[in-house]
């Protein structure tokens, strides 16, 4: 059979594919004539207001034109000209401009397409990679991070595709594109990143790890001296675990499950003359990259490989190659009120292990006998067979990254206590309940440290004997959680606990369902959420006994309660005594743990209903202040964003000359720059050494920035199928801070991706001088630093 092979890595992608970026960390850079001023965007007031009403100023209808600019159109896909349409994935909004808030017409074509953003963004993951500005090892865990990111897209994204064009449910997407091109596109431009990703390892990385001291070769590179150590390794704690299956007539061809890497080898009874095959599985628990020496590794399917005739005593192995199977592994849940929860999804994680394949990947050297018999067993297309050069499964890389020598990495950084809890932290007895009496406390992790603020605040919760309830959402959480471990305190100590586990967190299932079942025994109640919707939404609620009064006091985040990512992922929190979002949070429990249909709230949005809407109100808003002289923007942080429905509200927002700049993460479906559309749009990605996951939204409300943050981001799924939360910032202070950072994420003299009409992103990584651009994540560490210098000098 004939198997596409890898295009190089400088080969160039078709029309209307994303193109390589032809600026790089070390290429020129487009500059804008000057950054905005953030004093002149926003001057907060005193006060914000009480509600969370948007202003009522009647907006008029914005006349759109029908049709992209020539020159930019002629940048799309020829399916982008049929009619746009919302997604099947659910969104109750119409992307029809007609149709729209605003009652005009927009353009067709209006929309970028969602699986090729995804693709793009990996690509800026790979960027890192080939960046040598980043320290070694870095650069290393980049690649591992990028393959990471390409197995879950193929398991959950193409999957789920796939599943939908089989049964015959799929429908054309937003950007118009037809579901067979979208997949067409995506196994295609898959297929030249994986060969990028994988000539960037053999030809930039590995290399430059050799000059470093640390080589990675293979087993015939290996001294006799090492052999010998690595023989004795395996006669002493691999050969004991491993189990081949052998394929004939008695022995049907094995499953292989998801992400295993595996050894296809061909052996030949020498009495008879027959050719068998064997499947030999790469155990999973044992190092991925074994030590022959010091600072030299070698595969461990190398090592495999170099005795299998150990493992087939007395046939001749005439071959034998990796390959690795990526597996269909997105949840399908069925929940309706005659079903307890928990089981069905122990039932569904039992059927994903047996998912239909999706990608196959080998050697490129396999023997065409064996990718025959694997293409055949497997049932998979030509179309879905990537041959890459060996080592397959570069996550193992991760092992690599972890090595001991941090002049190869990133200069350490330990976070500080949030300056509103400072005081705290000093005196005898902390108390943080006292702290936020005096003022809310905005959080900024990783530079703000999670172990002394909301990890203590549950802490203190717990053993505090006037606390009498402790209220809580965990999506994710660590796998030694401090924080399951305050909430069963709390519960053994007698206060009531309510905690709402999320057990279908994709891929943290099995973790959820032990927490919850450990949470039960403790004495918590703990609940499931609302059938049909995710509780995505991170919240905390503590009710505590104050002579005769009872004082609520909250946390709302965008990130989870996981103490270890909380070192690694970006996030944003708010700790407050404000009674408003007290009462908020007691309600929305109250909605997820009983039966109460509470919709509107003081200082919170809330999906499914009410969050886009509220968006899409204050976005309008934004017009009437700007049609009517008074300060007007649109600022949004956010880690993806698709949702046609406030994509068009940006649009309308752009067309009446309001400015709007989105810093995203991920996924965007929008067009930045089109005349007549979207010209006063930018869009903007950062990535680095932190993992960017905050939702930020700022309304220029006319002068008195309205500010808010939350766990929502602009998709479907989340303003649709999930329980969300934003909670509306209004310390004038933590305002113009969070102000101040969008505008300093977009600002043209930090480093990032700026994303054009024609959805192809470009790295401005320097300056019109060649200067290199700091980036923000670095800023912020200096800002930390310099800001505990000064308190330690008081």
């Amino acid at each position: 059979m004939s198997i596409p092979r890898p295009a190089s890595d400088s080969a160039t992608a078709e029309s209307g594919t994303e193109q390589k970026p032809t600026v790089r960390s070390g290429g020129k850079t487009r500059s804008r004539a000057a950054a905005k001023d953030p004093a002149k965007e926003s001057k907060p007031r005193p006060a914000a207001r009480a509600k969370a009403e948007p202003p009522a100023s009647p907006v008029e209808p914005v006349r759109a034109t029908s049709a992209l600019p020539a020159a930019v159109a002629a940048t799309f896909l020829a399916s982008s000209t049929a009619s746009s349409t919302a997604s099947s994935t659910g969104s109750t909004g119409s992307a029809d401009g007609a149709r729209g808030t605003e009652g005009g017409e927009l353009p067709q074509g209006r929309f970028l397409d969602r699986e090729r953003s995804w693709l793009a963004f990996n690509e800026r993951v790979l960027e890192l990679a080939e960046d040598t500005n980043i320290p070694l090892l870095e650069r290393a865990k980049f690649l591992a991070i990028f393959a990471s990111n390409l197995d879950e897209f193929f398991m959950v994204r193409v999957a789920g595709l796939k599943r939908r064009i089989a049964t015959g449910v799929a429908q054309r997407s937003a950007s118009g594109m037809q579901p067979r091109d979208v997949l067409d596109q995506i196994w295609r431009r898959s297929r030249e990143l994986m060969a990028r990703h994988a000539a960037t390892f053999q030809q930039e990385v590995l290399p430059d790890l050799a000059a470093e001291g640390i080589e990675l070769v293979r087993w015939p590179d290996l001294a006799e001296a090492e052999q010998a150590r690595l023989h004795t390794l395996f006669r002493q704690q691999i050969f004991p675990v491993l189990t081949p299956l052998a394929v004939d007539p008695a022995h049907p061809f094995p499953y292989i499950s998801g992400l295993s890497l595996n050894l296809a080898v061909v052996v030949r009874n020498p009495v008879s003359g027959h050719k068998h095959f064997a499947r030999v599985k790469v155990p999973q628990l044992l190092t991925r990259f074994l030590e022959a020496s010091p600072q030299r590794y070698v595969p461990l399917e190398d090592v495999m490989g170099a005795h299998l005739e150990e493992l087939f005593p007395g046939m001749e192995v005439l071959a034998h190659h990796a390959f690795r199977v990526t597996r269909n592994e997105d949840l399908e849940v069925e929940e309706d009120d005659t079903e307890n929860i928990l089981k069905a999804l122990e039932k569904e994680l039992m059927r994903r292990r047996f998912g239909p394949p999706v990608r196959l990947e080998v050697e490129e050297s396999i023997d065409p006998y064996i990718l025959d018999l694997l293409v055949r067993e497997l049932n998979i297309t030509e179309a879905e067979v990537f041959p890459l050069p060996g080592p397959l499964d570069l996550t193992g890389l991760f092992g690599i990254a972890d090595l001991d020598r941090p002049e190869l990495r990133y200069p350490k950084f330990v976070a500080g206590t949030a300056r509103g809890l400072i005081d705290v932290e000093s005196a005898s007895q902390p108390d943080i309940f006292a702290a936020m009496r005096e003022r809310d406390v905005l959080l900024h992790h990783p530079y703000d440290s999670f172990s002394t603020s909301v990890q203590a605040f549950l802490e203190q919760a717990a053993a505090d004997p006037h606390v009498l309830a402790i209220k809580q959402t965990l999506y994710r959480t660590s796998g030694d959680s401090p924080i399951v471990d305050a909430l069963t305190d709390a519960a053994e100590s007698g206060k009531q606990v309510l905690v709402l586990v999320e057990i279908k967190a994709r891929f943290d299932e099995q973790a959820n369902i032990k927490w919850a079942r450990k949470l039960e025994e403790a004495g918590c109640h703990v609940v499931y959420g609302l059938i049909g919707l995710k509780t995505h939404c991170k919240l905390s609620l503590v009710v505590r006994q104050e002579g005769d009064t009872l004082r609520r006091y909250s946390h709302v985040g965008t990130g989870n309660y996981h103490p270890k990512t909380a070192r690694l992922y970006e996030d944003l929190g708010l700790l407050t005594s404000d009674p408003q979002v007290g009462a908020d949070l007691s309600d929305l429990f109250n909605r997820l743990s009983g039966y109460s249909r509470r919709e509107s709230y003081r200082r919170l949005l809330t999906a499914p209903r009410g969050l886009r809407d509220g968006l899409v109100a204050r976005i309008n808003g934004e017009i009437a202040h700007h049609r009517a002289g008074r300060p007007a923007f649109v600022k949004m942080k956010v880690n993806s964003i698709v949702d046609e429905v406030v994509i068009d509200a940006l649009y309308r927002a752009s067309q009446a000359g309001v400015p709007v700049d989105v810093w995203v993460r991920g996924i965007c479906a929008i067009r930045p720059g089109v005349p007549g559309l979207s010209e006063n749009v930018r869009v903007r990605s950062i990535l680095g050494r932190f993992l960017e996951h905050s939702r930020v939204f700022v309304f220029g409300n006319g002068g008195d920035a309205e500010v808010w943050i939350g766990s929502a981001d602009m998709m479907h799924r989340n303003l649709d199928r999930r329980i969300e939360a934003l909670v509306r910032v209004t310390d004038p202070a933590h305002r113009a801070e969070l102000n101040g950072l969008l505008d300093l994420g977009v600002s043209d003299d930090t480093d990032s991706w700026h994303l054009g009409p024609d959805g192809t992103w470009i790295r401005h990584a320097q300056d019109a001088e060649g200067r290199p651009l700091r980036h923000v994540q670095d800023l912020l560490i200096d800002s930390r630093r310099r800001n505990r210098g000064s308190a330690a000098a008081r």
